[in-house]
């Protein structure tokens, strides 16, 4: 399995604050993605001065989740290994938020630890 991006990620109904928080403490929007699987959540990616990254995620939720956003090469792939390490797809199926730029979905483990699991489709892929 081959993980492209490792870093952290907020999922919460007040992204703004988030981002701006994040933004006093030097991180700039590097990318917005609006609208993602018509449901109106708004994902922000975020970097600061020493590469650090963050993606902060506008949801419909009432607590705030802290995940792990982990983009690979091959969303079937890292799916299969996840789910043979006891993940299950947040949507309780194996539902994919798919477009044409990428595929992703949340992945839960029994310990209530997640994954943001992400395949963006490049050029050559396609």
């Amino acid at each position: 399995m081959q993980i492209t991006t490792f870093n952290p990620m907020i999922l919460s109904s007040h992204s703004e604050d988030i981002i701006k928080l994040f933004e006093e403490m030097g991180f700039e929007r590097r990318h917005t993605v609006d609208n993602i699987d018509n449901k109106g959540i708004t994902s922000v990616r975020m970097k600061d001065a020493n590469g650090f990254c963050l993606d902060v995620a506008q949801i419909h939720a009432d607590k705030d989740i802290t995940t792990m956003r982990m983009n690979v090469r091959d969303f079937d792939e890292a799916y299969a290994f996840l789910k043979d390490h006891g993940f299950k797809n947040a949507t309780g199926e194996d539902h994919a938020v798919e477009s044409e730029h990428a595929k992703s979905c949340l992945m839960i483990s029994a310990s209530g630890f997640s994954i943001q699991l992400t395949q963006h489709i490049r050029k050559e892929d396609q």
